[in-house]
């Protein structure tokens, strides 16, 4: 079973590949992907279906998400390896002086891929990224 074309339009749009994703926004994709599929079968929520029982009788399981993983890493690897990208690359890696504002720290784009690649840190994932030796999901 195909995807509308409108799910990878969102899958792509600017903000979720090039901003960095909060859990909020990850269940907001992952609902509108099931709420596409029920309505591309005619499936209402009257019919009280839960979602893994509907996966299962489609016999399909969900893209969207790993589809918006794979973009981010795949250009934050394009970033950091073309020299055109001088100024992303000193962006991504420099770092800010003078102190932290207080409360929690923002979920960065960089650490939206390292938590999905496992790496703990920022250099080694560069330095994996120039190797093209990134972690394929």
């Amino acid at each position: 079973m195909q995807l509308l074309p409108l799910l990878y339009q969102l899958s792509t749009h600017w903000p979720i590949i090039y901003g960095s994703i909060k859990e909020d926004v990850r269940k907001r994709l992952e609902a509108f992907e099931m709420s596409a599929y029920r309505r591309m079968l005619k499936i209402g929520w009257t019919q009280k279906v839960s979602n893994e029982e509907f996966l299962r009788r489609v016999g399909c399981h969900r893209k969207l998400w790993k589809t918006v993983k794979k973009k981010k890493v795949a250009y934050l690897g394009h970033v950091l390896r073309h020299d055109r990208y001088r100024l992303l690359q000193l962006i991504n890696m420099g770092k800010v002086a003078g102190k932290r504002r207080i409360g929690r720290k923002r979920k960065s784009w960089l650490r939206n891929i390292r938590d999905w690649t496992g790496i703990a840190s920022a250099a080694q994932l560069f330095s994996l990224t120039r190797k093209r030796k990134i972690i394929k999901n």
